[in-house]
């Protein structure tokens, strides 16, 4: 089995609600709420979920871009939750990330060749020569050429701006890349293509991915595992196909329902999400789920359900206690 490069337990981020003259505190936004996975040296685990459920915020914790309200996040072993600055940013040229908006990640004053030497000189990674020479080969990885590097931003298209983040996340040679929403920008044609290079680019340079995504079709395509998110919680864990030939929550099963299929004929029969989403800021006790459920029963709206190991396929619901 291969070893372990991220562990994460009982992750919390909640922001506080405050009004008032005082700004007493009213409240509070469970943006994640009691999470825990591992992460396997080489591989991609794939996080799902409805707009608001708390994946992009699980991205940015992992980062320490925001901080956690409790838990434990360790790479390689060692806990970063903790950690100082200047030991975070040894730490950091081994986490990368590539974001969303390829318009609004890149730095539209610089060149290209400026925004991949950045990393390198924040790290003090290199010569000036040897950064050069780094940013025209990361160019050439990501399908892109080596006079590209004097252009701005602004000359590219979506899908090459999205290759130039990419490129970017390279430079300093990590063991993990977490790639919020990368393509989900992106035309469904050139989507295609930034898919294809990152799985070419995984196999060439041994890396890790956690690929965050509310498209399920795009997930099964990259990812060896995949969790589901809900309302800020892990409800669902498991090998990709066998997450989507076997889902076993109810949520997991309307979000596999809803996708489009080519034959309406072969589409399985089973009912989709009713109600609206609840707010982040109330949700409902016990199952989050459970106001939205068909197979709600008394103890899904009391009790939080306890997660279940079915030989691998973690689920969170009372179905399986």
């Amino acid at each position: 089995m291969p070893e372990l490069l991220l562990e994460v337990n009982g992750l919390k981020k909640y922001y506080p609600i405050t009004g008032g003259i005082f700004g007493r505190k009213l409240g509070e936004v469970k943006a994640v709420d009691n999470i825990s996975f591992y992460v396997k040296k080489g591989e991609t685990l794939g996080i799902v979920g409805e707009s608001g459920c708390g994946k992009s915020t699980t991205g940015r914790l992992l980062m320490r871009l925001i901080e956690a309200s409790d838990g434990r996040i360790l790479f390689e072993d060692k806990e970063i939750t903790n950690m100082s600055k200047s030991e975070l940013r040894k730490v950091r040229r081994d986490i990368q990330m590539v974001f969303q908006d390829p318009y609004a990640s890149l730095n539209p004053r610089n060149t290209v060749e400026q925004i991949l030497e950045e990393p390198l000189i924040v790290h003090g990674m290199g010569t000036k020569e040897e950064r050069k020479k780094r940013v025209k080969e990361m160019l050439e990885v990501v399908g892109l050429s080596s006079y590209h590097s004097k252009r701005y931003p602004h000359q590219f298209s979506g899908g090459q701006r999205q290759r130039i983040g990419i490129a970017r996340a390279l430079m300093t040679k990590p063991k993990l890349i977490i790639a919020d929403e990368p393509v989900s920008a992106l035309d469904v044609s050139i989507q295609a293509q930034v898919l294809n290079l990152m799985s070419d680019i995984q196999k060439e340079f041994g890396l890790t991915y956690i690929f965050i995504a509310h498209d399920l079709g795009v997930v099964r395509h990259i990812s060896d595992r995949v969790g589901v998110m809900y309302l800020g919680r892990l409800i669902e864990l498991a090998d990709s196909e066998e997450l989507y030939e076997n889902p076993k929550h109810p949520y997991t099963q309307a979000l596999l329902n809803a996708v489009p299929v080519p034959d309406p004929d072969l589409k399985k029969q089973t009912s989709l999400i009713e109600g609206e989403l609840p707010s982040p800021a109330n949700p409902p006790s016990g199952c989050a789920f459970h106001t939205r459920c068909k197979e709600c029963m008394e103890i899904c709206k009391t009790q939080r359900p306890v997660e279940q190991n079915l030989n691998g396929h973690y689920v969170a619901c009372h179905l399986y206690s």
